[in-house]
């Protein structure tokens, strides 16, 4: 018993000594590591990944002078697909307000219509427009570009297409700016709906998009006149170039279709209501969320100082004309419409675009403001003049167009005479007057030789029953 007693003492003091000395190992450990950091070694790399990392290092390699920066550039190619998707989810947008702001018997037209923009609009972008709207070296002012080849040929994964400032690949600057394109034809949809003829509007916007878009965007981000002048016309994202020529366009096109039976009596406006209100609110909500990909793609890179500048001006702009068209409404309808409240948030929107990377917060509140303000006058101005505009896309687009691209001379951060007042008139008085001719001729020609509106009863009995034999909604 007592030499089991001094087994299990002695094995007890071993313990407590070995504890000891351990202990003072971890706390010498730990006051070296406080002192002098043990050098980080490279792990060694398993025999059966050298062939991956001898691809990496191939890879780096490849990108020359830029190769501190290919993280950046995968980061910025990676968002410019993203914000591609996200303007892409406007056509939904565009879809849901249009249908919503239209009579129930005519929705299926109006979504048919959209799924044709988007898709025609892809199409003949790849075939004919990108190339037409970037064409290299030209004249400044016309060249019709043929179909793409191998957009990676200046480099898939490297930085040879278009250096660190536009950090994306061929395939990623042509699948953004493809989704750019329909836009302008889905502005002009929302403003004929409900008497156009669907196959006159299916060519129409087919030529829109393909020529007519690419040709007035060629003379400014494709370097032609407007990029050219003493002072460039300076348009960040399309107030001008995108929706501008929308709303221009839109304009032609009203003008010669006519308004819808029954709008305009001799006692003044009859108000024709949308038959979907929510849908209408969605379709706003998806335009602003998709709007934040419009402008923040336009960054051509993932370049935190005006990626975060662009998503706040664009943020702010929206909601400031949201608000001053509420107030608008309420003092000059005697009512808070919900209409005009969209439209205010949209026209902010459209207010921002051209200057959304130059000016400031307040700025962009100032200017988003206005927009929300001016887009009430402009649709009542409008049914004043009895041109029937359904869903106010000659108002948001085009008018707020002409606003956000002038308004960033006076409110920009950038240093004095940084931009000209006259060079961005110029390029809104190219652009606006081009469209609108362009839209004019295709109406006139269209008219003259086939028709471009319905019949009245066609009109009455609505263009889901009249064009596609279908009705939306199963009653």
């Amino acid at each position: 018993m007592r030499k089991l007693t001094q087994k299990m003492t002695r094995a007890w003091l071993l313990t407590l000594t070995v504890s000891l000395f351990a202990g003072f190992g971890v706390s010498n450990a730990q006051e070296e590591a406080t002192t002098d950091p043990p050098i980080a070694q490279t792990p060694a790399v398993p025999e059966e990944v050298d062939e991956t990392k001898a691809g990496y290092e191939e890879l780096i390699a490849g990108q020359g002078d830029t190769a501190y920066a290919f993280d950046f550039f995968t980061t910025s190619m990676l968002w410019t697909v993203i914000a591609a998707a996200m303007v892409f989810i406007m056509h939904l947008g565009f879809a849901t307000l249009e249908a919503g702001l239209t009579q129930k018997k005519n929705t299926v037209n109006i979504l048919f219509k959209n799924v044709w923009i988007i898709s025609v609009g892809l199409l003949t972008y790849a075939l004919t427009g990108f190339n037409t709207h970037y064409p290299g070296e030209f004249n400044g002012f016309f060249s019709i570009g043929g179909p793409i080849g191998d957009l990676n040929a200046d480099g898939g994964g490297t930085f040879g297409y278009g250096g660190v400032s536009l950090a994306m690949t061929g395939y990623g600057d042509f699948i953004f700016q493809a989704m750019f394109a329909a836009t302008a034809a889905t502005i002009v949809s929302g403003a004929v709906a409900e008497r156009i003829k669907l196959g006159f509007f299916m060519i129409y916007s087919t030529l829109l998009v393909a020529l007519g878009y690419t040709i007035a965007g060629s003379w400014h981000w494709g370097g032609g006149f407007l990029a050219q002048l003493e002072t460039p016309f300076k348009d960040f994202a399309g107030s001008t170039v995108v929706h501008g020529f929308g709303g221009a366009a839109a304009l032609a096109a009203v003008i010669v279709l006519g308004p819808r039976a029954g709008k305009y009596t001799s006692s003044g406006v009859k108000p024709i209501l949308g038959h979907s209100m929510p849908l209408a609110a969605i379709g706003v909500f998806l335009l602003f969320f998709g709007w934040f990909g419009f402008n923040g793609g336009s960054v051509l890179s993932a370049a935190p100082g005006p990626l975060g500048l662009v998503f706040t001006t664009t943020a702010l702009a929206a909601a400031a004309g949201c608000v001053a068209s509420i107030i608008v409404s309420i003092i000059v309808l005697k009512k808070p419409d919900l209409s005009m409240a969209l439209n205010g948030l949209l026209a902010g929107l459209v207010s921002i675009t051209a200057g959304a990377d130059v000016v400031g917060p307040w700025g962009a509140v100032i200017m988003g403001a206005v927009g929300g303000a001016i887009v009430v006058f402009s649709i009542l101005f409008f049914d004043k003049i009895r041109m029937d505009d359904p869903v106010g896309a000659i108002s948001v687009h085009g008018v707020c167009g002409i606003w956000g691209t002038i308004a960033l001379v006076f409110f920009t951060t950038e240093e004095a005479g940084t931009f000209s007042l006259m060079s961005q008139l110029i390029g809104v008085g190219a652009v606006y007057i081009f469209a609108f001719v362009v839209s004019l001729v295709l109406c006139i020609v269209g008219k003259i030789t086939f028709g471009i509106r319905v019949s009245d009863e066609e009109e009455a009995e609505g263009l889901d029953i009249a064009e596609h034999g279908a009705p939306a909604y199963a009653d």
